[in-house]
Formats: structure tokens, sequence, C-alpha cells
């Protein structure tokens, strides 16, 4: 090892740059930055963050097959079928099968946490802002998979 690349390593571990990646054990961060974003009819900004495998739009873009915004924003637009009143709300909406003779239908549940922090305190959405969308979902399907039909 060269002087030079010896001095740019400890320079790396002294700006906290190097070993920026996770521990194996360890969850993936957070990302708080806003994928989608909508006002509800009571006037709640609602906002769907990039998140992880845990919550927000990485946790059900692959796990539920919601692949655009435009399907939070139809159970958004609604008023919120659920509220326990401490910030977790449940949204519903309804999605036809179209350009077929017997169309089929899906009921899609969005679920917000509006709230700076989640429940158990493990995610902060930073002052001044909310968690947003947990998670959407689609019901009598396996696994909560919306179907391929839907093109959610």
């Amino acid at each position: 090892m060269t002087l030079a690349a010896a001095m740019t390593f400890a320079a790396s571990l002294l700006s906290g740059t190097a070993g920026a990646a996770p521990l194996p054990g360890e969850p993936h961060p957070w990302d708080k930055r806003a994928k989608c974003q909508t006002d509800d009819p009571d006037q709640r900004h609602v906002v769907t963050r990039y998140g992880n495998s845990q919550l927000g739009w990485r946790h059900f873009t692959d796990r539920h097959n919601i692949k655009k915004c435009a399907t939070l924003y139809a159970a958004l637009h609604g008023h919120p079928v659920r509220d326990d009143h401490h910030g977790h709300l449940e949204y519903d909406a309804v999605e036809f099968e179209t350009g077929v003779p017997r169309p089929r239908q899906v009921r899609i549940t969005v679920v917000v946490q509006y709230t700076r922090k989640t429940t158990d305190g493990v995610y902060d959405a930073g002052r001044g802002q909310k968690i947003g969308v947990i998670t959407a979902y689609c019901h009598n399907q396996q696994g909560n998979k919306c179907p391929a039909w839907a093109k959610l």
C-alpha cells in the first residue's frame, strides 16, 4: 500500500465515509424522499416515501404488485374508512378490469401513518413531516398481491 493510499484510507475512516453500508445484521436505511404525494378530502397532505423493505414504496411495490402512484391516489382521494384517532388511517378503493365482457374487481387498501414517528418509534420522518403511506395491498388475493390484470 502506498503512502497516499494509506492516507486516503485513514482520512475516510476519520470522516466516516468508510463502511457507510449497513452491517449484515442491520436493516436497510429508511429513505425519507417522497415518491408520490397528494391531499385527501380532509386536507391531509399524504406522502409516499421510498422507504425500505419494511415500509413505504420499496416495501409494497414488489411485495404487493402496486407500481403506480395513481393506484394510491384512487384510495387517498376518498375519506379514510378506518381511523384509530392516533394517526393510523386506512383508505379503500376498488379497481375494475376493463375491456372484457365479464370484468373482475379487486379491493385495495392503503395504510397511512399520519404522525411524525411510527407507533414503535423506529422510524422518524423529521420535524414537521409525516411518515405517510406504510403499505398498500389487495384484498382476497394470495399474499395480498394485486393481480397482474389490475395494472396497478
